[in-house]
């Protein structure tokens, strides 16, 4: 299997090898509250996310299966300043009008909990990486990270590549592969009432302490593989 270079005729099937991947993710689970209709809002978010990537000409990465079917993708941000384009503006305000105030201040208080952990040199940051459920654990993020990790090499002014994840079981797999650990910050400090983010443990309670919702931030310095 190899890692292939996407585009725009790719959205919908980048974001659904990343619904699936990212599905019992707890950041998208506390963003767009557990509710009823949390698959249609968990495929609005994500493909927004995507398609941000393709809108701007920045990467997108997958691998196919022998049956041409998508089974892994990635999602990187390029190193300089963010084109604020028309387009995009217009899907981002729609996306949150669809998904409500509550969602959007959620996912605010979760990126400045993650990007205050990472450098503020120009570099790559890996967005989203996701291995559809049945081929997880083949080593298909390394081979994605791999290629993400060409790209730094080959940038004229890159210094490395930056991610964060929140699941405290990935942590090894980064520092595996050469990543420093920068550090966790809480992505939520005190309890949260609000009836569409309850914890699993919670029984159906409205008030749920969150302090456990981390996030862990690592950065792979150009040249390191």
């Amino acid at each position: 299997m190899k890692v292939v270079n996407l585009n725009k005729a790719h959205i919908l099937e980048v974001a659904d090898v990343l619904c699936e991947a990212f599905y019992n993710y707890p950041v998208m689970k506390y963003v767009l509250g557990e509710t009823e209709d949390y698959d249609t809002r968990l495929r609005k978010a994500v493909t927004f996310f995507v398609s941000a990537r393709a809108l701007r000409n920045e990467p997108l990465l997958g691998i196919y299966n022998s049956d041409n079917k998508l089974i892994a993708a990635a999602t990187v941000t390029l190193p300089g300043d963010i084109p604020n384009l028309e387009e995009l503006v217009k899907r981002r305000d729609t996306l949150w009008q669809e998904l409500g105030e509550k969602a959007k201040s959620r996912y605010e208080n979760y990126g400045n909990a993650a990007f205050g952990l990472l450098p503020k040199d120009p570099h790559h940051h890996l967005n989203m990486i996701g291995v559809r459920n049945a081929y997880q654990g083949k080593g298909l993020a390394r081979l994605l990270i791999n290629v993400v990790d060409d790209f730094v090499a080959s940038h004229s002014f890159s210094t490395g590549v930056s991610l964060n994840t929140e699941v405290e079981s990935n942590v090894n797999f980064y520092l595996h592969l050469d990543f420093e650990l920068l550090g966790k910050a809480n992505v939520v400090s005190k309890a949260v009432t609000d009836d569409s983010v309850t914890d699993i443990n919670s029984h159906g309670t409205t008030v749920t302490s969150l302090s456990d919702l981390v996030t862990w931030g690592f950065f792979k310095s150009k040249g390191k593989k």
